[in-house]
């Protein structure tokens, strides 16, 4: 089979909302080239990303690169991704050069392109993401482990917006505690969740790609009895009260829907709320707060800001 490589160069403001664009086009994985990657320090405990080559990565900016299957319909669908880029642009978010390329691989290419990128990877105190393929063996007995299909899934688990959600929820998720993940893309942040001991979690996508990918990491990591993903619009229709909202989303999204949140946690309850640019740090913050919460915590990594708020 051919495979079109499309590449755009753009900023890390735009990469989730490009990612979620790529996938509901029918992308079979995202490969996201961050420079900052070559030269962040990380935390030994926290592990390394392996084998980066400086020769792939942009002076400035970041390359995403999704791979689309040669078809009839491939030229209609490249303009239909170039136009919702480009109204992005509409919701305030920074698109950068918004240099898009096409090229052709084949089968085996593909493969090897997006692969060579994913390795097992420490992100926390207790959790691991592990590539389905790769073979590893926990370091500690206390040591969580998330097996993740990326072929299928939104990102990798290792964005920094992800990270910060699952650390917060480390520090929050209680045994027996109830959780609603909106926006749960790859369902990674439900299946950390459950591992921690939740006994109920409701992961939440509008995009039926994103069900269906959740649907199988949840069952590749066993937690199907805890977990239920639905396809729905942010919390609309939700009826009763959760210890635990989680959401890795866009900062506008966030703030639109921070009281329905409120109704949707318990008192003494959390908001995680991540995928919020430095920019948006205090319009985000003042929706929280205005909804009846309290900023307990506050993340950040790299560009990337997370909060942990409590309602009173």
């Amino acid at each position: 089979m051919k495979w079109s490589e499309i590449m755009i160069h753009t900023t890390n403001e735009a990469i989730e909302p490009i990612s979620n664009i790529l996938h509901e086009a029918g992308a079979s994985g995202v490969v996201i080239e961050d420079p900052f990657d070559l030269v962040k320090e990380r935390e030994d405990q926290f592990g390394e990303i392996y084998q980066l080559n400086p020769d792939d990565y942009p002076e400035e900016g970041v390359i995403i690169k999704a791979y689309l299957s040669v078809n009839s319909f491939l030229g209609e669908t490249v303009e239909e991704i170039k136009q919702a880029i480009n109204n992005l642009a509409l919701f305030n978010i920074d698109i950068g050069q918004n240099h898009v390329t096409i090229s052709e691989v084949n089968e085996e290419e593909w493969a090897t392109a997006w692969k060579k990128y994913y390795n097992p990877v420490k992100i926390s105190e207790k959790f691991t993401i592990v590539p389905t393929w790769e073979k590893y063996e926990a370091v500690s007995s206390d040591e969580l482990i998330i097996e993740l299909d990326p072929g299928m899934a939104f990102g990798t688990g290792t964005h920094p917006t992800t990270v910060m959600c699952i650390q917060a929820l480390e520090r929050t998720v209680k045994q027996n505690d109830t959780v609603i993940d909106v926006g749960t893309g790859s369902g990674v942040l439900s299946i950390a969740a459950a591992l921690l001991g939740a006994v109920q979690v409701t992961a939440l996508d509008l995009d039926e790609v994103a069900v269906q990918s959740a649907k199988l990491n949840v069952k590749l990591n066993k937690v199907q009895d805890q977990v239920t993903v639905s396809k729905n619009d942010l919390l609309n229709g939700m009826n009763g009260q959760v210890d635990v909202v989680v959401s890795n989303i866009l900062a506008e999204v966030i703030m639109s829907f921070t009281d329905d949140v409120a109704k949707a946690v318990k008192p003494n309850g959390y908001f995680i709320a991540s995928g919020i640019i430095q920019q948006k740090k205090d319009q985000v913050k003042e929706a929280i707060i205005s909804s009846g919460f309290s900023i307990e915590e506050t993340i950040v990594m790299e560009d990337w800001i997370a909060f942990i708020a409590k309602r009173g």
